[in-house]
C-alpha cells in the first residue's frame, strides 16, 4: 500500500506542516490538546457548531484528502472510543430529562463510527465504510482491513485514519488509575522524567492509500500485533515480521518508538532497541503529541515523512549515519496491546 497524501490535526502545528520545519509547540501539564485549524470554508458553519471535537478534527484532517481524489473506494477508521464526550453528554441528558425529550445531536455523534458516516455523507461516498474500535489495536486493525481489501482487488484507493479526543470523563478515571503524571512536567522533559505515568494527547491522522502509485510519501509493507505478550514474544513478533518480508534487522534503518515517559512501561521500547536494533536511529513522537490508544497513527505519519525525502528538522533520540529507506514503527498501549508497522521508500 502506498501513502500518496496525508494530513493530521495534533497538539503540534502539523496541519500546515510547519512542525517539520522546527515550529514545535512546547506543552506543560498532563494534557496535550490538539491545535485545531480554522474550519471556515471546509465545514458548513451550521454543521460545525453542532459537531463534537472528534468529529471536527476527523473531518478537518480527512475531508481535504477526499476532495483531492477523483474517487475513494472506502473509508476505514480506527478509534478507541470515538466521540466519548458526546456520549457522556447524551447519557447525562437521559438522567436530567428523565428519559424524556432529548437533544439528538449528542446521540448521533456519540458512536465511534459517527466520523466515518459524516465523511461519507459530506463526500456522498456510498462505498465500503467501517470503523474499528479495538482500543490500542484499532489503527493496526484498520491497516489489516485495508491490506485484505487491496489483496482481494476490491479497492484501488481508500481513506484510512484515526481520531481520539481528550474526554474529561475518561481522563479522570485513567488519572485515578495512575496512567497520567501527578507532577508538573514539560514536553521537553517528558521522556527523561523517569516517573510513573504519562501525558494525555489527542488528534486525528488521515492517509490516502493506493494499491499502486509512482509518486508517494512511503509504502506500508506490513503490520502485525499481539496482546499480553512477554518480552520474548514481542521480539519474536518483530523477527517473524521481518522474515516474512525477506528482511533482517540490519535492513531496518530507523525506529519510530512510542516512548511516553512512563518508567513502568518504557522498558518495552528499550529492550527492542537494544536487543534487535542496536545500531539504528530512534525517533519518538509522544513527547510531541501525548499518549492515546491509537497514537501509532501519528508515529506512522512521522515515519512517512522521514521516508519521503523531505527536509525535516525533527531531532532523533538516537542518531545514525545510515540513510533512511526502511522504518519499523513499534508502539504499545498500557503495555498490553503491542503493534508494529513496517514502512519503506
Amino acid at each position: 500500500m502506498y501513502i500518496t497524501s496525508l494530513k493530521t490535526i495534533s497538539p503540534q502545528s502539523t496541519y500546515d506542516e510547519s512542525f517539520f520545519s522546527g515550529n514545535i509547540t512546547a506543552h506543560s501539564g498532563n494534557k496535550y490538546k490538539a491545535l485545531e485549524p480554522n474550519y471556515n470554508g471546509l465545514i458548513n458553519p451550521n454543521l460545525l457548531r453542532r459537531m463534537g471535537k472528534s468529529i471536527r478534527m476527523g473531518i478537518g484532517a480527512g475531508f481535504p484528502l477526499i476532495q483531492g481524489e477523483e474517487s475513494i473506494d472506502g473509508i476505514i477508521l480506527g478509534s478507541s472510543e470515538g466521540g466519548l464526550e458526546d456520549c457522556i453528554k447524551f447519557l447525562n441528558q437521559i438522567v436530567t430529562y428523565n428519559e424524556g425529550t432529548l437533544t439528538p445531536t449528542n446521540f448521533v455523534q456519540s458512536t465511534p463510527n459517527a466520523l466515518a458516516g459524516n465523511l461519507a455523507l459530506m463526500s456522498q461516498n456510498t462505498c465500503y465504510n467501517i470503523t474499528h474500535v479495538h482500543k490500542g489495536h484499532a489503527f493496526e486493525n484498520s491497516l489489516l482491513d485495508a491490506f485484505l481489501l487491496f489483496g482481494e482487488g476490491k479497492v484501488n484507493t481508500v481513506l484510512l485514519g484515526n481520531v481520539e479526543e481528550i474526554s474529561e470523563y475518561n481522563f479522570n478515571i485513567e488519572k485515578l488509575a495512575g496512567q497520567f503524571k501527578e507532577e508538573e512536567i514539560t514536553s521537553e522533559n517528558l521522556l527523561s522524567s523517569n516517573t510513573k505515568g504519562t501525558v494525555c494527547g489527542e488528534g486525528s491522522t488521515m492517509f490516502v492509500l493506493k494499491a499502486n502509485a509512482t509518486e508517494y510519501f512511503a509504502r506500508i509493507l506490513d503490520v502485525d500485533q499481539i496482546s499480553y505478550p512477554t518480552e520474548n514474544e514481542v521480539q519474536n513478533l518483530i523477527d517473524k515480521l521481518l522474515e516474512k518480508n525477506d528482511l533482517t534487522p540490519n535492513d531496518i534503518d530507523a525506529l519510530v518508538l512510542g516512548y511516553n515517559g512512563d518508567c513502568r512501561t518504557d522498558f518495552w521500547y528499550t529492550n527492542v532497541a537494544n536487543t534487535i536494533f542496536p545500531q539504528q536511529a530512534i525517533y519518538t513522537y509522544k513527547n510531541y503529541v501525548g499518549e492515546y490508544p491509537t497514537a501509532i497513527a501519528f508515529g506512522t505519519y512521522l515515519a512517512a515523512y522521514l521516508l519521503s525525502g523531505k527536509n525535516i528538522s525533527i531531532q532523533p533520540l538516537k542518531q545514525s549515519s545510515k540513510p533512511i529507506k526502511r522504518i519499523l514503527v513499534y508502539n504499545h498501549s498500557n503495555g498490553i496491546q503491542h503493534g508494529v508497522i513496517l514502512l519503506s521508500v
